[in-house]
């Protein structure tokens, strides 16, 4: 999905570093989706287009829900969750596209500044999925805190192993 940083080496460790949070909350990766054990790669950016974030994003808000047994009583919560996950996919890629588009004539300077606007956005878009996934958590009986935070915890040690 985050095709920014190819070509761009010192970009590309620091995305991985820098951003392993911001892209967690932002769209819930594969990894963050996959249960203990069961890791998926990532689409590459190659395979992952514009047209492909909507069905991107929607396939990681049904894995999730799925995972976590969202019942229907905590529907409204869910949905306040799944809409930040959908306007946030949205935003990042809306900045990665612009800088995508301008990068063959942006200079060393427009470029940094380009993925500091990405990683700022990624970063208000993890504040606004924390507050949203807070409100959901609260409603989760012990058992989908416990899906939840495990989810959680597998993607941080997916994220840790990928960043080496």
């Amino acid at each position: 999905m985050f095709e920014y940083d190819r070509g761009r080496p010192f970009l590309r460790r620091a995305r991985g570093v820098m951003t392993a949070g911001g892209i967690l909350l932002a769209c819930f990766s594969p990894l963050l989706i996959a249960g203990p054990g069961e890791a998926q790669p990532a689409p590459s950016a190659a395979t992952t287009s514009q047209k492909d974030v909507p069905d991107y994003t929607e396939t990681r808000i049904a894995e999730l829900h799925d995972k976590m047994h969202i019942s229907e009583g905590q529907a409204g919560q869910w949905e306040a969750v799944a809409r930040v996950m959908r306007a946030n996919a949205k935003a990042i890629e809306a900045l990665t596209a612009e800088s995508r588009k301008n990068e063959q004539s942006m200079t060393a300077v427009e470029d940094l500044r380009a993925y500091q606007e990405i990683v700022a956005a990624q970063a208000k878009s993890a504040q606004k999925l924390a507050d949203a996934f807070d409100v959901l958590y609260q409603t989760m009986t012990d058992d989908q805190r416990k899906l939840a935070d495990a989810v959680f915890r597998q993607y941080r040690q997916n994220a840790m192993k990928a960043g080496k």
